[in-house]
């Protein structure tokens, strides 16, 4: 995997600094020495430590797109995870459809008749969301953010009536959002739809249950990492963290290059990861949270779902990126991973150069939504079972009686039986007690 040194180092000799783009501006030879001495002593001498990073930065954009057009996973993902990411929209343009395997034509993605597709249940939801949408990006002219509107709410239910299966959830308009303002709205559809099915599947389910799944990860990785403070907020349910989670931060962060550099990473690496960010900003507020006193679960709640601000984005990427390696998922406690379904986009879309097939997304998903059903009628079942519990345990009494009496009778016991009872009856009734 390729590493990228730190843009900002200050270079460790005068050997380092090229002499011609940092040193003095140019000095017309034919001038004499006093006027060249002059010129020295005035003109204010170039920022070393700036041209050099603006030349690694250059140096780094080129290494990404020879990345892009090898197709190297391995690079684009130390890209990502490196300081300013994929540094700007216009190389973002041609790494983030290739990460998302959108970059070439999908067949299944084919929005052209999405009009004539009847409407989605949920397409009043996503027009109100809609309407809520770009409040804090782009600073742009009322006009400009209308049309914008409009862009977001095609691309959405274009998407939705494609895969009518798929279940909106408020928040994910915040997700296609960011995919529409770095891609524009011809590459946003396809971009949205690999999303949709192959990172944030769990969460376009019939049900929620899952994603509360994701969220129990959280006190897991804490507790492997930091076992002190996971015994601290150990009376705190993760819900806390449900809106970063389902939106991949996009609800909560208002700066627009905080979130598109953040999904540089998000989209460069697996879909747990985002868990494991969400557990480094936990932990980076570890002193904060042990100040507060475990009597005030209120508080503990309300710090946890908050983000911290200032938002220390490159050092919480790097400190998620650590956990993962030393806290990885299958080393969890609890059997926190175990709990997660076989076929849930946990375990399915671990591998980054793994093409999938759109009709394998549609399948896992039938077969996350039929285990969720058969979960609900096991839930039903022993809940009626546990309110009726009386009734049901005196109508198993009476059919086991009725089951035993029945099979005595077939076994031709019922005489002996009878014979007994009658002794024992009378010696009852030889004691006084009848």
């Amino acid at each position: 995997m390729a590493e990228w040194p730190d843009i900002q180092r200050w270079p460790e000799s005068n050997a380092e600094i090229d002499i011609e783009t940092g040193g003095l501006t140019d000095v017309d030879m034919d001038l004499d020495m006093a006027s060249e001495k002059m010129s020295k002593e005035t003109t204010p001498p170039m920022d070393p430590p700036h041209d050099l990073a603006a030349a690694r930065v250059a140096e780094k954009e080129v290494a990404i797109r020879r990345a892009c057009d090898l197709r190297d996973y391995d690079a684009l993902v130390s890209y990502a995870t490196s300081e300013g990411g994929f540094l700007r929209d216009e190389i973002r343009q041609s790494v983030w459809p290739l990460l998302l395997h959108c970059d070439r034509l999908i067949p299944e993605h084919d929005f052209t008749d999405w009009n004539d597709l009847p409407p989605h249940a949920d397409e009043d939801q996503v027009q109100l969301d809609v309407n809520r949408s770009f409040v804090y990006y782009p600073d742009c002219a009322d006009d400009e953010r209308a049309r914008k509107k409009d862009e977001l709410s095609i691309v959405i239910r274009q998407v939705l009536r494609k895969y009518p299966m798929l279940c909106y959830f408020q928040g994910y308009h915040d997700i296609a959002q960011v995919l529409l303002l770095v891609l524009g709205e011809r590459t946003a559809a396809p971009a949205v739809a690999q999303m949709s099915l192959f990172r944030i599947r769990d969460y376009m389910l019939p049900s929620l249950k899952p994603s509360i799944k994701h969220l129990h990860l959280i006190p897991a990785i804490i507790g492997k990492a930091d076992p002190a403070l996971r015994r601290h907020i150990a009376g705190i349910q993760p819900f806390f963290a449900l809106a970063a989670a389902l939106t991949l931060y996009a609800h909560d962060i208002q700066e627009y290059s905080d979130i598109a550099r953040l999904f540089d990473f998000l989209l460069a690496r697996e879909p747990v990861e985002s868990i494991y960010l969400f557990a480094a900003i936990i932990i980076s507020r570890r002193k904060e949270l042990l100040e507060i006193s475990v009597d005030e679960p209120e508080m503990l709640h309300f710090t946890m779902s908050k983000l911290p601000c200032p938002l220390d984005l490159e050092g919480l990427i790097t400190k998620a990126v650590q956990l993962f390696q030393t806290c990885p998922p299958e080393s969890l406690p609890c059997n926190a991973w175990k709990s997660i379904p076989q076929c849930s986009v946990l375990k399915t879309s671990r591998e980054l150069s793994d093409r999938q097939t759109v009709k394998k997304a549609l399948g896992l998903f039938d077969q996350q939504t039929r285990q969720l059903r058969n979960q609900e009628r096991k839930e039903k079942t022993l809940e009626f079972l546990w309110y009726n519990r009386r009734t049901v345990g005196s109508v198993a009494v009476t059919i086991f009686i009725g089951a035993v009496s029945f099979w005595i009778r077939r076994k031709g016991l019922d005489g002996p039986i009878w014979s007994y009872l009658s002794r024992f009856k009378a010696a009852f009734q030889a004691h006084g007690y009848f």
